[in-house]
């Protein structure tokens, strides 16, 4: 077996280390497991295009090594291809690799690689990008902004700057007026944020849930229903004890696609943790078994 890895070293839990360093960890743990790897250590833009090359290179799979972010961007250049997307999780939250029951530790996550089965999952687009978890807009790519803001004004670590940001945003409360097309008829809305899953979320509020299965060949809809500080503070304080309803505190839709209308020129995004800028009308789809992803047999995605 040969793959491509690429690995991002600005990831989470390689971040501070000699890039070398880092490199050696992996291309040892690919040995050990009887696998040829061609290993690179790279970060920003150059992870798309070194993607690009090794999908076109006739590689048995190419391996994405970091976190939502990074996985995203190597599965975009995979996405409609017969290549097959190898997971190691080395960034904070990992939820992809969790949702699909990937090993966390890196010689497990190899393992895997080296002894999987490739099998189709769903991809979600907005506008003609690739995302594999989520998208939103309103609260969440605000606080996204505030929070690298902070990290590269103040030096902040992650986390901190997260909850700094998040209390500056939620003091500002900026609610979103949008327009929501569902298959002709539209439904207008003034609201903290909108949600769009890949498959099926169990939603906490600005922390995601799991999902169940990511081959349903259906997008999540989820809109906030509420308008003011208060009402998001009652479901901040009932996501803390996982009490929010699905029914009750959000209006949720399954769907294959969806329209999204506002009068701003410019909406800032999220696609899977990383914040971009579209101009609406946003279109967001499905793309069912669009991308091949190296599982663990007993990991195998149910039928849809």
């Amino acid at each position: 077996m040969k793959v491509a890895v690429i690995i991002n070293v600005a990831a989470g839990s390689i971040a501070g280390q000699k890039r070398k360093d880092a490199t050696a960890k992996i291309r040892e743990a690919f040995q050990a497991a009887n696998v040829a790897a061609e290993v690179k250590a790279l970060r920003g833009r150059e992870i798309a295009n070194a993607a690009r090359v090794a999908a076109a290179s006739g590689v048995d799979a190419v391996v994405a090594g970091g976190g939502d972010g990074t996985i995203s961007t190597v599965a975009a250049a995979l996405v409609g291809g017969s290549t097959p997307l190898g997971v190691l999780p080395l960034g904070t939250l990992n939820h992809f690799a969790k949702d699909i029951g990937i090993p966390l530790a890196i010689e497990e996550a190899v393992r895997t690689i080296a002894e999987g089965c490739a099998q189709a999952i769903d991809a979600g687009e907005a506008n003609d990008h690739i995302f594999i978890n989520n998208s939103s807009i309103g609260l969440y790519p605000h606080i996204v902004k505030e929070r690298e803001k902070q990290r590269q004004r103040l030096g902040r670590g992650k986390w901190l700057a997260m909850f700094s940001a998040a209390i500056n945003v939620f003091r500002r409360f900026p609610v979103i007026r949008v327009r929501i097309e569902i298959d002709g008829c539209t439904v207008p809305s003034v609201t903290p944020f909108v949600f769009i899953g890949n498959n099926e979320y169990q939603i906490n509020l600005l922390a995601l849930g799991e999902r169940s299965r990511i081959n349903s060949g259906k997008l999540c809809l989820y809109v906030a229903k509420c308008r003011g500080r208060f009402c998001m503070f009652r479901l901040a304080l009932l996501a803390l004890i996982n009490r929010l309803e699905q029914a009750r505190d959000f209006d949720l839709r399954s769907l294959t696609e969806v329209w999204l209308e506002t009068r701003k020129r410019i909406l800032h995004v999220s696609l899977d943790g990383e914040v971009i800028r579209l101009q609406p009308p946003l279109h967001y789809r499905i793309r069912p078994g669009a991308l091949r992803v190296i599982l663990p047999v007993k990991q195998e995605v149910a039928e849809p």
